[in-house]
């Protein structure tokens, strides 16, 4: 991997993330690398201008800060190509993080990204279109919306919590109808996230498959279903009398659903990078200390194992 152009994107409002984005980037341009360096937050993008202000390819983008720093990052990347390096400083739970030890001293870091001493893990997206009408009409009524984690029709208002009617299709085919809190089309990446608290399927991030979950619905025959990579989930909202139908995008919103509309997920067509530091990874192991299952806490021999 080359440095002549880096991203340094730090978690808003943490000044640890800040101090350690100022240090990275003082590191990076003795060594001749031209930063780009900007707060990401839930009110902060500063990626459309790193994006237009470069004078050549970007290289890297160092992302400092937690799991949700690290999906506006792939959000607004992925489509370029631009590998990720997402270090867990200021951030909670760190799915998608390099744990921050293995940060420390950052100059090695360097060394080892100029060596290509790193793997790099390629993570399926999602993307989601509104349209008009039926099927003739092929024109999108909306612009294009990536997530790494979920897709999320769900309503929202100020003053009640509303409950949503929706039907879902896929490739064209009705497949059941929904009433409840709402309807997650999820990846393998965000089947630990908001899918695993609506008790969806946990599916290995090194899979491209499509989770599909109510949340919350009325009826107890409405279940979780795993769709095909190449499927496409058609979502109808039904009887929305408040007009409160909203697309969600990895819990940030996307766009207002009106009736007659009606919302196309399917798996993008480019994929977030995240750069690999650790020489030991493991899937389990992240669901074992992350999820902090049982097998964590209470530990029994097997002898059988010798």
């Amino acid at each position: 991997m080359q440095l002549k152009q880096v991203i340094i994107a730090h978690k808003a409002g943490d000044d640890g993330s800040r101090r350690v984005a100022e240090q990275c980037a003082r590191q990076l341009e003795s060594r001749g690398c031209h930063v780009l360096m900007g707060p990401s937050g839930a009110k902060d993008n500063p990626y459309p201008v790193f994006l237009a202000s470069a004078t050549s390819p970007i290289d890297l983008a160092l992302v400092l800060g937690g799991d949700g720093t690290a999906l506006a990052a792939a959000r607004q990347l992925a489509t370029d190509g631009i590998p990720i390096l997402a270090v867990n400083v200021g951030g909670h739970l760190g799915f998608l993080t390099e744990p921050t030890e293995l940060f420390q001293p950052s100059e090695q870091v360097w060394d080892r990204l100029l060596e290509d001493r790193y793997a790099v893990q390629r993570r399926m997206m999602l993307q989601a279109m509104i349209f008009e009408g039926n099927r003739t009409n092929l024109e999108p009524a909306s612009e294009r919306f990536l997530a790494l984690n979920e897709m999320c029709v769900k309503p929202a208002s100020v003053d009640r919590m509303p409950t949503s009617i929706l039907e879902m299709e896929v490739d064209g085919e009705v497949v059941d109808q929904y009433q409840g809190d709402g309807l997650i089309v999820a990846t393998p990446t965000g089947s630990t996230c908001y899918t695993a608290s609506a008790n969806g399927p946990i599916m290995h991030d090194g899979m491209e498959a499509i989770a599909v979950t109510p949340i919350c619905p009325l009826s107890l025959s409405s279940r979780p279903i795993v769709l095909p990579p190449g499927s496409v989930v058609s979502i109808w909202p039904l009887q929305d009398r408040d007009l409160n139908t909203k697309l969600w995008m990895d819990g940030v919103l996307a766009t207002s659903i009106w009736p007659g509309q009606r919302v196309d997920v399917r798996m993008a067509d480019c994929q977030a990078k995240f750069i690999i530091l650790r020489e030991n990874y493991s899937y389990y192991q992240t669901l074992r200390e992350k999820l902090q299952w049982a097998g964590a806490r209470i530990r029994y021999s097997n002898n059988h194992r010798n």
